[in-house]
Order: structure tokens, then sequence, then C-alpha cells
């Protein structure tokens, strides 16, 4: 073979290696016999031949038999007889149509074909050798060569193509094979066979195959149209060079499944594509549309489009060629122009546009009709669809209805109202128009949809916000009404308990309706801050304890089927909040977690301490590095895919029923730890639970001066003999504040409104030490009378009392810093506390 030997070597035939037959071992031992009777019957004739005659004949004979037992032995020739039949399994190696050689797994030959002793010839000069010897002077076949050979030691099968160098222009290739026999005529153990079979041919035919192609493919890519395909998930499986270049991809760089069908066809027109028919038939469509470039401009195209459904009813691969539109053709006729202009606008309109069948059936479509349908996944055929299957049973009445005046070319029809069902409803408006006489033979209507989901979620918002708007001046005006109840309730307790020692049988009575007084307070101030009309009262809490007291609430809020567990980190810092709004937070989210676990499930609360290197290995969006403490929430309920997670923050957003949720409540949690300086992070899986994480800074207590602390140790002596005059409305709260300054020696007077009181400082003539006013007052409110008493009194002390936030309260006093704030309710000591201060000069704003 020319692989193994040049053209100029020339060897004899080679001998193939037999195995004996036990027919010719016997002919053999005969002979051998006979060999010996002449040299025995030569040896007694010794009288009538000489003896060197005789020693002559008996050394050639002896010669001879040694000569021919060694030959025999090695298997340099065999005795031919007609006896001696071949093996099935050598029948079997002889009919190969290459080279085979069958040997022991040490690589012993114990048989081998005439093919195969050809190719060896080169080799071997006549006798067969082994596979590994035939390729031994070949480089590029010695990492197969070793593969194969550990094969056969292994007794395993293997298949290696061989390839041998020739010029620079031409090669040989080799198919090499090894795989286990069982038991072959002649072997002394376990056997392989070898197979040697040339492929060059075939090689050569795949290479020019595979060139072929390749020309062919670079026809497609540069061809004067664009080319691309799109499997059944819309995902583009080729592109070729001329729309890529159109588009402004690098061809180089794309994968296919890399980009999706709505990446590069505008607007709706995805879904329109991956449409076809009910029935599976293939058929050709022309769409006229616009591709998106990747600069985000728009390419005006004409697609020849092909999309067919297999028998399942999936979609298969789509084919599409892309002719560019966006340069008039020379001579092309102004009625395809114009048609060319109508279908882009057709396919472009927000709305979805439908021929029909007589009955009700899709005939042809525009593209925005597959988004506002529900059918832009391709799961389903747009061709043939029947429109009163797609919307809600109350409204397919309504359309048989509008479908048969419309058949009836009615002038006027009624709009439809309707929802479209899936996993995410919407709400569309039908108008059907009839087909006048001259059109298509298979339209008998022409549907419109207008999808007006947003447009009802903004109205059901609106309803919602105004609801939620005069429940919150409902909660505000009850609240602001309560708390004068409430401060007249608990200061005349506090007046009561002057009176009565704690041996008394009525002080236990007496503290009961203060205790119940401060309860109802509380009430209150959520009340206030449901209406927006209470702001942050942050204090330092210790945030453990504050969870483990509001636990017992929480369980009676989850109920039976919901376990509660609370895991606190050791030393957990202080933060500085809003108590009864940090309270809010975590009721709202363990409520919502309830919601999110109807069949049952657990509750987890954690705190602990997150220190500023971790808090920065963290990289939460917005968050600096800094120490934190850490409240997680976290359920094992249902879970939240990833578009509910963008926008459960968003005020009216609410994954619940319509009326079973407002949508504030998670603006709300959002907005309290944002002005408590913190932050939150939401991490949700579905069917695996959600975690809410609250970072709240952590407090450290700034050392006070000596002095500082001095001035703002309480004050002990709340006596005085000042002139203070008390402007309030509710005639209870009036006399209480008046019957608790009196009593501590100041000189009260009093005024139920603000036209009263500037009559009270005409009399008095302003000798005044301290003005105590409430804010909400008929006729005149307390910031109108300041606004009075500043221009002839501009130092007069004044303090407000309000049940509204203070920060509410100062917005109607412009810059007039010198105001200082009671909320309501008060008790007893917190007025006298308040008034001493103010008179003395310790008072700060905002105290």
């Amino acid at each position: 073979m020319a692989l193994l030997r040049s053209e100029e070597d020339h060897y004899p035939e080679p001998m193939v290696a037999r195995s004996f037959s036990s027919g010719a071992l016997w002919r053999v031992v005969i002979l051998s016999l006979c060999f010996v009777g002449v040299a025995v019957a030569f040896s007694l004739m010794g009288e009538t031949i000489s003896p060197e005659m005789i020693v002559l004949f008996l050394g050639v004979l002896a010669v001879i038999g040694v000569f021919s037992l060694f030959a025999l032995t090695a298997g340099l020739f065999r005795f031919a007889g007609s006896s001696e039949k071949r093996t099935l399994a050598r029948a079997v190696v002889d009919s190969l149509p290459y080279g085979a050689v069958v040997t022991d797994r040490d690589g012993k030959i114990v048989y081998a074909n005439a093919q195969y002793s050809e190719l060896s010839r080169s080799v071997s000069k006549g006798v067969p050798v082994g596979v590994p010897r035939l390729f031994a002077s070949q480089p590029e076949a010695s990492e197969a060569v070793y593969r194969l050979s550990r094969a056969a030691r292994d007794g395993r099968s293997i298949i290696e193509d061989i390839r041998i160098s020739r010029g620079h222009t031409h090669a040989l290739w080799y198919r090499v094979a090894v795989r286990a026999l069982p038991d072959f005529e002649g072997a002394t153990g376990k056997s392989v066979i070898w197979t040697v079979e040339d492929i060059s041919r075939d090689r050569e035919a795949q290479e020019n195959f595979y060139v072929e192609l390749q020309k062919a493919i670079d026809y497609l890519d540069h061809a004067p149209a664009g080319f691309f395909s799109a499997n059944a998930r819309g995902r583009i499986q080729y592109l070729n060079s001329t729309l890529a270049d159109w588009l402004g991809y690098d061809l180089a760089n794309f994968e296919a499944g890399q980009i999706d069908l709505g990446d590069i066809v505008h607007g709706d027109g995805a879904g329109l594509l991956m449409g076809g028919g009910q029935d599976g038939a293939v058929r050709t469509e022309v769409v006229d549309l616009d591709l998106v470039r990747s600069d985000g401009t728009n390419l005006p195209v004409r697609l020849l489009h092909r999309a067919a459904r297999l028998a399942e009813g999936e979609l298969g691969e789509t084919r599409t060629l892309v002719l560019d539109r966006s340069r008039a053709v020379d001579g092309e006729e102004a009625l395809m122009a114009a048609e060319v202009r109508f279908s882009r606008f057709f396919n472009n309109t927000p709305f979805a546009i439908a021929a029909l069948d007589g009955e009700g059936k899709v005939v042809r479509t525009n593209a925005p009709f597959t988004r506002i349908f529900g059918v832009a996944s391709g799961e389903r055929g747009i061709e043939g669809l029947d429109i009163a299957g797609l919307i809600d049973g109350e409204g397919r009445e309504k359309f048989a209805t509008s479908l048969a005046e419309a058949k009836a070319h009615k002038a006027e029809i009624e709009p439809v109202d309707t929802t479209i069902p899936g996993d995410k409803p919407r709400n569309v408006r039908l108008f059907i128009s009839g087909v006048e006489q001259g059109g298509d033979a298979d339209e008998a209507a022409i549907l419109y949809a207008l999808d007006m989901t947003e447009q009802r979620q903004l109205e059901e918002q609106f309803a919602q916000g105004m609801k939620m708007q005069a429940v919150g001046q409902l909660a505000g005006g009850v609240a602001h009404d309560f708390n004068n109840v409430l401060t007249a309730i608990i200061g005349f307790s506090d007046l009561l308990l002057l009176k009565h020692k704690p041996s008394d049988p009525s002080f236990s009575d007496i503290m009961s309706i203060k205790q119940s007084a401060n309860r109802a307070a509380g009430l209150v101030r959520q009340l206030l801050a449901f209406s927006r009309r209470q702001t942050l009262r942050p204090q330092v809490l210790d945030v453990p304890q504050h969870i483990d007291d509001l636990t017992v609430l929480l369980k009676r809020l989850i109920g039976e089927h919901v376990t509660l567990d609370v895991e606190h980190g050791r030393d957990v810092w202080p933060v500085r909040a809003d108590l009864v709004q940090l309270e809010q937070v975590i009721i709202n989210l363990a409520v919502n977690a309830r919601d999110a676990m109807p069949e049952g499930g657990q509750i987890t609360l954690r705190t602990r301490n997150v220190e500023e290197a971790e808090a920065a290995a963290l990289d939460y969006r917005g968050m600096p590095a800094a120490d934190y403490v850490l409240i997680e929430v976290a359920d094992t309920g249902t879970g939240m895919p990833p578009e509910v997670m963008e926008k459960i923050f968003e005020p009216f957003f609410s994954t619940k029923e319509l009326g079973k949720g407002t949508g504030l409540g998670l603006s709300m949690v959002y907005g309290i730890i944002k002005q408590t300086g913190g932050h939150i992070y939401p991490e949700s899986e579905l069917g695996k639970g959600t975690i809410f994480r609250l970072f709240l800074p952590r407090h450290i207590p700034v050392e006070k001066p000596e002095a500082a602390k001095a001035a703002a140790a309480p004050v002990k002596d709340l006596t005085g003999n000042e002139r203070i005059l008390i402007v309030e409305d509710e005639e209870s709260v009036r006399m209480f504040s008046a019957r608790a300054l009196s009593a501590t020696g100041y000189e009260v007077f009093e005024a139920g409104s603000g036209e009263e009181a500037l009559e009270v400082i005409e009399e008095v003539n302003g000798e005044l030490d301290l003005i105590i006013s409430d804010v909400v007052m008929p006729e005149m409110d307390g910031p109108t009378l300041l606004t009075e008493v500043r221009k002839t009194y501009p130092d007069l002390k004044v303090i407000f009392v309000s049940g509204y936030a203070e920060e509410s309260v100062r917005q109607g006093l412009a810059d007039d810093t010198s105001v200082e704030f009671l909320p309501k309710p008060y008790t007893l000591d917190q007025i006298n506390s308040k008034v001493k201060e103010v008179l003395s000069g310790g008072a700060t704003q905002g105290s």
C-alpha cells in the first residue's frame, strides 16, 4: 500500500500464517518414522554398502527430518489435503472487503486475511505483522495506535480515524478498529480482531460536500435579501449576513438563540409571526411591518413569512425572507407603495384589528391582536381562532348579538366591554362593524379591540384613592375629637389621684380609668398615622424586647394554622425609631405573610447585628456600608414572581383580589423604613416563600456635657406665679388645664375661641407670660391667633397643643420658631412640666 512503501519497493507474496490440523500432524509423524526406518535398514546392510555412504545418507536424512519438523512447527508450510476444511470464523475473516488480522491480547498474530497481508508486505516482506508495527513509521498515528493497543489489551472495542499526510494538498485516511472475539481456532487465549480500511475516498467526498455547503451558506449570507429563522419559542436560530448588516448586529458574535424575535420586530409583530394556521398547513404570508435596528431605529420591510404547525399543534421553525422597503425600487408603482405604507400603519396601530367570518372566527389580523388577546406566545395559531372562545362568558352573548347586527349591516352597534381571562386578565372594548358588499367573500365583519386594562386600573385606583382619602379624613377628624376626650379623662384622673392615697379603695379604680385612657391614646396614634397626620417620633429602642412584646398580638393576627418563630442574635444594638410605626411595619409584613400561606405555614422573625464590613459585602443597591440592626420577616408561602417583585412597593399595587387589599400596605412600610433612615430589601421565590430584610441604622448614644445633663434633668419644682391664658374650644380640656395650672400657683385666664382670646388679652393689657392655645378651633384657629398676637406682643411665649403631629402644625407657622408644642392627650405632670420649662427658658424647639 502507498501509505507504508515506496513505489520502487518490490517484495514476494507473503505467506499467510496457518495453524495445524490434527490430520496434518499425524502425516508428519508417519513421514518422520519412514525416514527413520530407511536409516535403520541402511545400518543393517552395512556389509554390502560402504560405511562412508551409510554415514552420508544418514546425515542427509537427519538434516531433512530436523528441518521439516522445525518448519512445520514454525508454520512456514503445511501439508495440503482434500480433507482439510476452512473453519467458519476464517471464512468470515477472509470475506471482509478490507484488511483484518486476528491476534491475542498481547499482539501475537493468530490469523490474517489476504487483504491485510497485502497491506503488511511493505513492512514485513511477506510475513504479516501487527497493526502497531504497520503504522510505526507514521508519527501522526502514534496517539491513535496507542489508544487502540490499550483497548486491545483490555478487550474493549474502539474505532480511530488516522490521517497520514502526503504533501501539502493530499492526505490518506484509514479507519482502524479493534474489538474482542470469542474463542478463535488456533488462539491459545482470548483474541481480538483488528480491521484496517482505506476511507480516503469517503473523506474526500465529505470535504467536497462541506466545501459546497459552505459556498451555499456564503451565497445565502450575501444574498441581496435578508433571511432569518426562529424556533417555536421565538428565538432566532439563523440570521444571514445581509440582515445582520441591515440591523447593525455583528454576525461573528451571533449565537443561535441569543436574540429573541421581539428584539428585532417592532411592536407586536413578533406575536403575529408566531401564529400560523390551525390546520397545520404550510402557508407563505406577505407581511409589511418595521424591524428594529440595534440602535433603536426602524427599518420598514416586507416579509415573506412561512410558519407551519406540526401534527400535535406545536409550532415548527419559521422561515422568513426579508425585503428592504426603506428605499423604493425604481419604477415601483404608486399603488404598490401605498399598499406597503398602509400595511405598516395597519400593523403599528395601538389597537387590534381583525377580519372575522360569519361565525366570528379570525380570517386575518394585525400585530397588536396577538398581544391584546394573549396569543403572542405561539402556542396557538391565529388564523381560525374563535373570538367568543377568547373572552369571558358574560361578554360572549353581547359579542354574538353585535356580530349578528354587523352581518345585518346595521349602522350603529354598541361596543362590547368584556374581559380576556388568563394569568393576567385584560379588559377590552370591542367595536364591530359590518363589511360592505364587494369585500372578500370570507369576511363578514371587522373587529376593533381597545385594551382598556390600564384605564380600568387607573379608575379603580382613583376610586380607591378617593375612598382612602375620605377614610383618612374621617379617621383624622375622629382622632382629633377623641384626643380632646382622652385629655379630659386622663387629666381629671390625675386630679383625682392627687386627692386619693394608694390605700384608698377608689385609687385602683381611678388608675384603671387612666390606664384604659392611655390604651385608647395608643389607638388614636395609630388612626393619626393611618391618616398621615402623625409623623415619626423617634426614640431609642431595644428591638428584640419590643418584638417579644408584640408576639402575643401577632399570634392572634396570623391564626392557628400559621406558626410564629422568633430568633434573636446576641447583644443586638439599639436603634432610634418610632415605636408605633415600627410595630405597624412588622404587623403589616406578618399579615401579608399570613395571606401568602392559605394552607398554613411558618413565619420567622429574626434580629441580629450587621457590621459595616458585612454590609459592604452584601452589595445591596442604595445601602451604604455601615453598622445596621437587621430585622428579617420570612415565610414559607407561595412566593412572588420577578414581575410582581418589581412593583410591590408601588402605591395601589396589590396582588390580592379586588376589595381585599388597598395596595398601600407595603408602600407605607417602605416610606416608614426610609424615613427612619433604614433600607428594605425583599427576596422571593415561587413555591419557597418570601423574606423581607429591614436594615435599621445602629444608634450610638452621644455623651452630653455635665451642663447639658443638668439642664435636661427633670424639673422638680413645678410651681409658679406667672399669668397664663388658656385658649381651648373643648370645655372639658380647658377646665382640666386651668385647674392643673391653678393648683401649682399660676394665675390662669380662659378663652373658648381665638376672638375671645384677643378680648382677654386686651382686657389685661397684654400683661401675660404665656399663652397655651389649641391649634384647630372654630372661627379663628391657633396659627391665626398667633399672627394677631405677634403684631402687638412679639415676645410673648406660646405653647400649641394638638392631637396632630408637631411637624404638620409647624407648617402653618411660617418662620416662627419660638412656639413650643405639647401633644394631646397630655397628663397633669406633662402640662405642668412643659409650662415650667417654657417659662424658665429651658425648653427648645420640638421638645
